[in-house]
């Protein structure tokens, strides 16, 4: 197997968390999307969607989705299991990770790629230039505001996501939280006690450095 990466987005970080969590290295190649490596023909032909990560396969394929990427090392490497140890378990995961990809991650990038002026004509990823539209900026931010009071509220009395161990919806919370709180420039707001603890554990594992 082999990662396309590049160290600074979130969506790459989710995987390299991911993997540093299971203990697995694998070789990567850095694809340097400020300079618009993503855009090269070559890659194009590996994923046409123009983002990155992407892993490629033993069999010489490729997936390009966070999700498929984590679940294929999941099944790959089953321990210590990230998306659940039991049926539930794997519900619940679930159930939050597709919360948090549209509440959290997607209003961040509704909000940064509405607003940056490095992303005049580029406010939605892949091939295709999208001009921003100011008002979706706003939009989002207001969004992000209102998925950390989820967290916080979800978290109350919790040291996880779900249950009581380190799972892909904390990676994805936390990845969903520093990129708000970094690139996109959104404050964590005062009295939100229960997501501040939360995410100062969760940022002292070592596999929170590593994603970076």
């Amino acid at each position: 197997m082999k990662l396309y990466d590049f160290p600074g987005p979130p969506s790459p970080r989710r995987v390299r968390i991911f993997l540093a969590e299971k203990g697995v290295e694998l070789e990567t190649v850095n694809v340097n999307i400020r300079e618009g490596a993503q855009f090269a023909d070559d890659f194009k032909k590996m994923n046409p969607h123009c983002t990155v990560p992407v892993l490629e396969l033993d069999d010489g394929s490729y997936i390009s989705s966070i999700d498929a990427i984590n679940r294929y090392l999941e099944e790959k490497f089953p321990e210590p299991p990230l998306f659940g140890r039991n049926m539930e378990e794997r519900a619940h995961i679930n159930d939050w990770c597709h919360y948090i990809n549209v509440n959290g991650f997607m209003a961040v990038a509704e909000s940064l790629r509405n607003s940056a002026p490095f992303m005049v004509g580029r406010a939605i990823t892949g091939p295709r230039n999208i001009e921003q539209i100011p008002a979706l900026a706003e939009r989002g931010r207001e969004r992000v505001l209102y998925f950390f009071e989820d967290l916080n509220a979800h978290l109350e009395g919790r040291d996880f996501m779900v249950g009581d161990s380190y799972s892909v919806a904390d990676i994805g919370a936390l990845v969903v939280v520093d990129f708000a709180t970094g690139m996109g420039r959104i404050a964590m707001p005062d009295g939100l006690d229960h997501l501040k603890k939360w995410h100062a554990a969760v940022s002292a594992r070592p596999s929170a450095a590593a994603g970076k």
